[in-house]
């Protein structure tokens, strides 16, 4: 059994790690609104892209055929855009995201398929990309901390730009969709070519932004209290849809199509670095409360052998006193 001090030296430790986890907690949770705060600001030039697309095709859906919109019949070479996380202390997050691209890897290498090029946006997906024997496409640590619309545009001019000289067949985006602080949903989907369906565009507009609250209980009492149908009775109405087109349909199309891929890379962007910090707030939450738990039990243990130590003391004074 360990003596009072050993005791009361632990309690000390997970005292001084309790407030880590809990300070921990509160930065990823102002981390995490500002994150919100990010995609809300993106949310009406995604809504009304979207919406130009979707009426655009919905009159006429051929003006979409191009190269960008094409699959290839035959596929040799592909790339990767793995999002991740700079730092760890986020529960699964990365694990997830590194597990889903090797198995990415793992089904083109058993199709054939060698020839792969990773982006690595973020430390832990880099350093996993080297350690598997490939060299990655750039470096974009600072990106994930610090989501940047230009750079994300750099990024989808070059994929661009190699799938339409055919250097890439087809190209995927590996990330954590946002959908609220309680839940992030690990994403695998396509980015070349260019699904251009109107059941495909703003399928995954479907984030809750209301609120930064992670736990089970807080979810629930929103839902309840309809706080999601007020988002929604928020949001922009529909545009007026007769639009007068210049030149043509398709020279329009040729410019909105590589604009709606621009923000495909930097809404995955903001979905993970949002995902990031909501993963971390549940997981320095989870460690917090085990701390609790843990200093309950320490406490009860401390003050047990403290007053075993106080019987035992008594005991011997009383039996002293009774030999004499």
């Amino acid at each position: 059994m360990p003596s009072l001090k050993e005791i009361k030296t632990r309690i000390a430790s997970v005292q001084s790690t309790r407030k880590i986890t809990s300070a921990m907690k509160m930065v990823a949770s102002s981390k995490l609104h500002h994150a919100q705060t990010a995609i809300q600001n993106m949310l009406p030039y995604e809504n009304l892209l979207e919406h130009i697309l979707k009426s655009f095709l919905v009159s006429m859906p051929d003006a979409a055929e191009g190269d960008l919109t094409q699959e290839r019949k035959e596929i040799k070479s592909v790339a990767l855009v793995v999002y991740s996380s700079n730092s760890s202390l986020c529960g699964g997050y990365n694990n997830n995201v590194i597990r889903m691209m090797q198995q990415a890897i793992d089904g083109y290498k058993a199709q054939g398929i060698n020839d792969i090029t990773i982006y690595p946006i973020g430390r832990k997906v880099a350093e996993k990309v080297k350690k598997l024997g490939f060299t990655p496409a750039g470096d974009f640590v600072a990106l994930a901390d610090k989501p940047n619309a230009a750079d994300c545009r750099t990024i989808a001019e070059e994929l661009i730009s190699k799938y339409s000289k055919h250097e890439y067949d087809k190209v995927e985006l590996i990330y954590h969709h946002f959908k609220s602080a309680g839940s992030q949903v690990l994403t695998r989907r396509d980015y070349l070519p260019l699904d251009l369906s109107t059941e495909a565009i703003g399928s995954d507009n479907d984030r809750d932004l209301s609120s930064n609250l992670a736990t089970a209980k807080a979810q629930e009492y929103l839902r309840k209290n309809g706080r999601g149908a007020q988002r929604q009775e928020a949001e922009a109405k529909p545009l007026n849809d007769d639009f007068i087109v210049e030149p043509d349909l398709k020279t329009v199309l040729s410019s909105l199509v590589p604009k709606a891929l621009d923000l495909m890379v930097y809404t995955a962007l903001l979905d993970s670095n949002a995902s990031e910090h909501a993963a971390r707030m549940v997981a320095m939450q989870a460690a917090t409360d085990n701390a609790d738990e843990l200093l309950k039990e320490l406490n009860l243990q401390f003050n047990k052998s403290r007053q075993a130590a106080i019987t035992s003391e008594l005991l011997d004074i009383e039996g002293g006193s009774a030999n004499n």
